[in-house]
């Protein structure tokens, strides 16, 4: 693929992309902005105040003099939520505070580690402190209805020789910390942050958020355009997500335009339900979740059953013992 809506190279592709424990768990991001938009997805200063409403949430956002903070500044957040919830599923003890190494961030979010690379990583701190939300979206049955920023605070705690960021300290606002504890918190696909355009990133985490497992979930245009937070037209809108159809680069999803004005998205490579379908017991969950902390245990059942069926679904005796030993299998490739 090439052209602008080609997807970004993957430019750490060896195994040395989990530099360190936080990267054993896949990137996970908060339920509440999956499904309501709180990024702008303009690649230019957004200082609009953006005002949301669906279904009994009222979101408001406002910019600093920086701007809204961007569907791209959002990596930073992705970052700090996988890793704390790496280290809640480990068992360690975790707070809002968070000490990065500025490489290990910028290669975990396939961001290049250039100069400019770290210059745009502070201007994101810079926009995610001054961007703030007032919402009434409840996090680990806590509706906030106050003021907050997508972080509280951040500094640079180190420097590199060259003057660049090498250490920095983050303190995430305790709505965000909330929904971590609470585990309010989905995976994402690695490739998500191979998706160039903003548009794309935000399809995807709404078809994530709402398909989820399911083989297929429908939208209308409409109501898709207003929970993107998309600022175009509904017919320029239209025409974008037609041209993401015909490039057909999200990650997991497969999209479809049908009758109506309607936007369907189901699952590339899903399984198709029969009677010869292995079925787990909810122990082999449970298992697995011990044997592969971090990891998305549903995403591991998906995986199993595709390699099941691409092996010509043979019958399995014991789906349970069979699941277990692809799971340890899949934890040793990644040691």
């Amino acid at each position: 693929m090439s052209g602008s809506g080609a997807l970004l190279p993957d430019r750490h592709p060896t195994g040395d992309f989990f530099v360190c424990d936080i990267f054993d768990a896949l990137p996970k991001t908060d339920m509440g902005s999956m499904e309501h938009p709180m990024f702008s997805l303009s690649t230019r200063p957004d200082r609009r105040i953006l005002n949301y409403e669906h279904n009994g949430v009222e979101i408001t956002v406002t910019p600093s003099v920086r701007g809204l903070a961007t569907i791209h500044d959002k990596d930073i957040l992705i970052f700090c939520i996988s890793q704390l919830m790496a280290a809640i599923n480990a068992g360690r003890t975790v707070s809002r505070v968070l000490h990065l190494k500025a490489h290990d961030l910028l290669v975990a979010t396939n961001r290049e580690t250039s100069g400019d690379g770290y210059k745009r990583l502070r201007e994101a701190f810079e926009r995610l402190a001054g961007t703030r939300i007032t919402t009434n979206i409840v996090t680990g049955e806590t509706e906030t209805t106050t003021g907050f920023g997508l972080i509280e605070s951040w500094e640079i705690v180190r420097h590199t020789r060259a003057g660049r960021m090498a250490s920095v300290s983050v303190k995430l606002s305790d709505w965000l910390f909330r929904a971590v504890l609470a585990k309010s918190v989905l995976t994402l696909s690695r490739d998500y942050f191979r998706l160039r355009k903003p548009l794309e990133r935000r399809i995807y985490e709404l078809a994530r958020k709402h398909c989820g497992r399911q083989p297929e979930w429908r939208i209308s245009v409409e109501v898709l355009l207003k929970k993107s937070g998309s600022a175009s037209p509904r017919r320029v809108f239209r025409k974008m997500i037609r041209d993401m159809i015909a490039a057909d680069h999200l990650p997991d999803y497969e999209m479809t335009e049908e009758p109506g004005d309607l936007i369907r998205f189901s699952r590339r490579g899903q399984v198709v339900e029969g009677p010869d379908k292995p079925i787990l017991p909810p122990q082999a969950l449970e298992e697995a979740r011990a044997m592969a902390p971090g990891r998305d245990v549903y995403a591991l059942e998906a995986d199993w059953l595709a390699y099941w069926a691409a092996s010509g679904r043979p019958q399995i005796r014991n789906p349970q013992r069979a699941f277990l030993g692809y799971v340890a299998k899949r934890v040793a490739e990644r040691d």
